[in-house]
């Protein structure tokens, strides 16, 4: 068995189809079939159901590969730990971000490049939790930024990040005669704008709002935050943000920044890897770096407040 033959295999099972597996592993057609075929010989078992063109996998390739995965996975953790071993830290890390996170991912990403400047690092940041910890079991990501509560991680190893905390961003016009405190009732009288339901972000704020007995009614919905702050920066709009948001996304001149009076908001942010032992030498110099960042304690440092 030769671990080219395990790629094509997985490379199939992945794009269901021959002429994009074969693209996907930068071979022949004919190639790829030929090499799937002496894998089946090899292991006694059809792993291809095949007819003109691609007809899915049998029930053996099914249960045949995640072992497949795990193998090339572990192929390359070997690889990577030879390298560690005659010289700096090689090789790719495929790291998944929440959307929520995608302002506060360099915080760990950049001193993690500084320190290891030989790594390449991927990052996809229109990930939501659950499909986050499922790539990783899947070994197509080696870790995770996600928001851990209400997540399976029992084979994950979770290293907490930050408490994100949500804000009131408002047109200043709005508030004309108010004081410089808001409670949430009173808030949510403001023409609303927020995520759309169904999103963590969003789930957070409406559970907040129930404990108080309260709902949000937004006249407008999105899953963009730079949408949500255009609106605001009409002067016309609020929205509820997660305050780490402002990093990155600057509110317009004239937007007020508010916590409103309450319980507030708030979701721990973690990142994630497979549990599993030895593990990967470029996850766990992952870890040391998110443990070294204080990347809780830079969020908390205050801010200079948005202009009115």
């Amino acid at each position: 068995m030769q671990f080219r033959q395990l790629e094509y295999f997985v490379a199939l099972a992945r794009e269901r189809h021959f002429a994009r597996a074969a693209s996907a592993c930068f071979v022949s057609q004919p190639a790829l079939s030929e090499a799937i075929r002496k894998l089946e010989h090899e292991l006694k078992v059809p792993l291809v159901r095949r007819g003109r063109a691609f007809e899915g996998l049998t029930p053996e390739g099914e249960r045949l590969v995640p072992w497949a995965r795990r193998i090339l996975a572990d192929h390359d953790l070997l690889k990577q730990e030879v390298a560690a071993l005659q010289t700096d830290l090689t090789g790719e890390l495929r790291l998944g971000v929440i959307p929520a996170a995608s302002t506060t991912v360099a915080l760990l990403t950049d001193p993690f490049c500084a320190e290891h400047p030989l790594v390449r690092v991927q990052v996809e940041s229109s990930l939501r939790s659950a499909e986050i910890i499922e790539r990783i079991r899947r070994f197509e990501l080696d870790a995770g930024i996600v928001y851990p509560d209400g997540q399976d991680t029992a084979d994950l190893l979770v290293t907490p990040l930050y408490e994100e905390r949500h804000v009131l961003v408002v047109g200043s016009e709005l508030l004309t005669g108010r004081s410089d405190t808001i409670g949430w009732p009173d808030a949510l009288e403001l023409p609303m704008c927020l995520l759309n339901k169904g999103m963590h972000g969003r789930q957070l704020i409406d559970d907040a709002l129930a404990a108080l007995d309260l709902a949000a009614t937004p006249q407008l919905e999105t899953d963009s935050a730079l949408t949500l702050l255009a609106h605001v920066g009409s002067g016309r709009w609020a929205s509820i943000i997660p305050q780490t948001w402002l990093r990155s996304l600057a509110p317009a001149a004239g937007t007020r920044v508010l916590q409103p009076d309450g319980p507030s908001v708030t979701a721990r942010v973690a990142l994630v890897i497979a549990a599993a032992a030895p593990g990967s030498v470029l996850t766990r110099a992952l870890i040391r770096t998110a443990q070294a960042a204080g990347i809780d304690a830079a969020l908390r440092a205050p801010s200079e407040p948005a202009a009115d």
